[in-house]
């Protein structure tokens, strides 16, 4: 018996569905997300970061940096030549004790100002016009001692100087800085009624007449000049009408002109000016002509420093109205052109100063100090180089005399504190010291530690 061995039946195949796979206990390292950079902030209006190009122009402390420079540079380039051209008349004065009594003089001066101006140029735009009313009152009060005997002094045909306790000082000199800042702050708080007279009469026009009144009974006409110049520079800053600023030029031309007519000397002065009167090498013609006479010894290169022999009271007024002269025949014709480019720069920093500030009172009050400064020596430029007939105003920090050169460091001390408060600058010179300070640190570790 066969047995047959029982077919298998095939299993179907098991279709067993794969379950998912557990995830991994190990903690998987997704991929590396690129981070985004951080958006830098905005850069300040004005601040260092508004000129990548790295231009200087565009830099919002160009104007301090200007102003501060110039200022030192003059300063430092008037008492060298007040020393080199006031040993002489310093023999002649103190009957050949000392040569350097009329530098010793100036720089008494230039020691007293310095520290007030650099307070000055730090101090907030709020307590600068805070300074206003005390200035201008001031101006007027040592006006007004000029009309009083006791304390009025005469010397070279004018009044202009009074005696308080012994010292000498000039009131017309001083109340320039007192007018220039009330102008400033009158006709800024009247900047959208200029159109109408009787706002740019009342009170900028009375307080100009005061001053102008007080400074004209000194009879110096010189310093009236320079009063109508600081005035008419104000007025075009503030936008007065075309209309109201001419009337105040010929109220101006008539006044000049009335002061010179009724004096003989300066009738005398600007006829031989013109080629009019009799040429008098030893009498009117003395100064223009041995003024010109230096200049034109100094050549390219000068002399040499202290080399000048016009000092030797050959040209008169050497250390003050005529010290250009000096600095022509000593440093020669590169020396006068430094002293040109270091006015040209207080003009740019000015000018910057009254386009880029958004205060009326700062941009007007700017404008009456650099019509002051430039033209006053201008001026005095001019008539040494006679393209103008003597006047008789000082070269502005470098001529000898104290109170033209305190007022006019205080005046830029002002102008150098408006710069400080242009847009940006202020931040801008705070991260560049930061930068320093933290430069230093590098190099020195150890300090920051108390080591």
């Amino acid at each position: 018996m066969s047995i047959t061995p029982t077919r298998k039946r095939p299993h179907p195949p098991r279709t067993t569905a794969r379950r998912p796979a557990a995830p991994s206990r190990s903690r998987q390292t997704p991929a590396p997300k690129q981070k985004k950079a951080p958006a830098s902030p905005p850069p300040a209006a004005g601040a260092d970061s508004e000129a990548p190009t790295g231009r200087i122009w565009d830099s919002p402390t160009t104007s301090y940096y200007l102003l501060v420079s110039a200022t030192i540079l003059l300063l430092a380039l008037g008492l060298v030549m007040v020393l080199s051209a006031s040993t002489v008349y310093s023999l002649r004065d103190t009957g050949g004790r000392t040569p350097l009594s009329g530098f010793f003089s100036q720089a008494k001066y230039a020691l007293m100002a310095i520290p007030v101006a650099v307070v000055i140029a730090h101090l907030p735009l709020k307590w600068l016009k805070a300074l206003v009313w005390p200035a201008m009152l001031g101006s007027l009060g040592l006006l007004g001692l000029g009309l009083i005997p006791a304390f009025r002094v005469a010397a070279g045909g004018n009044e202009a100087w009074i005696v308080i306790a012994g010292q000498s000082l000039q009131p017309g000199e001083i109340a320039k800085l007192g007018l220039a800042l009330w102008l400033g702050l009158m006709l800024g708080n009247k900047q959208h009624q200029l159109d109408k007279v009787s706002h740019v009469v009342f009170p900028a026009g009375v307080g100009i007449l005061l001053v102008l009144a007080g400074v004209l009974h000194t009879k110096d006409l010189g310093t009236a000049l320079i009063y109508f110049i600081l005035v008419a520079g104000a007025m075009w800053v503030a936008g007065v009408p075309a209309m109201m600023f001419a009337v105040t030029g010929m109220v101006a031309v008539a006044v000049v002109t009335a002061f010179t007519i009724t004096s003989g000397n300066r009738m005398t002065r600007i006829l031989q000016f013109l080629g009019k009167g009799e040429h008098d090498p030893l009498g009117l013609d003395l100064q223009p002509v041995r003024a010109l006479q230096g200049l034109g010894t100094g050549g390219w290169s000068g002399v040499g420093l202290g080399a000048s022999r016009a000092k030797w009271l050959y040209l008169p007024e050497a250390h003050n109205d005529y010290i250009f002269a000096i600095i022509g025949e000593e440093l020669g014709l590169l020396g006068t052109l430094v002293v040109l480019a270091l006015f040209l720069a207080l003009a740019v920093g000015m000018t910057r100063v009254v386009k880029r500030h958004p205060d009326p009172f700062v941009k007007i009050a700017t404008g009456g100090i650099g019509a002051w400064i430039l033209g006053q020596a201008a001026i005095n430029i001019g008539v040494t180089i006679n393209l103008l007939p003597v006047i008789g105003v000082p070269l502005p920090l470098i001529s000898a005399g104290g109170s033209s050169l305190i007022t006019t460091l205080f005046a830029l001390a002002f102008v150098i504190a408006f710069a400080r408060s242009e847009p940006g600058c202020a931040e801008a010179l705070a991260s560049r010291r930061f930068r320093f300070r933290r430069s230093l640190a590098v190099l020195a570790p150890g300090r920051g530690r108390g080591r």
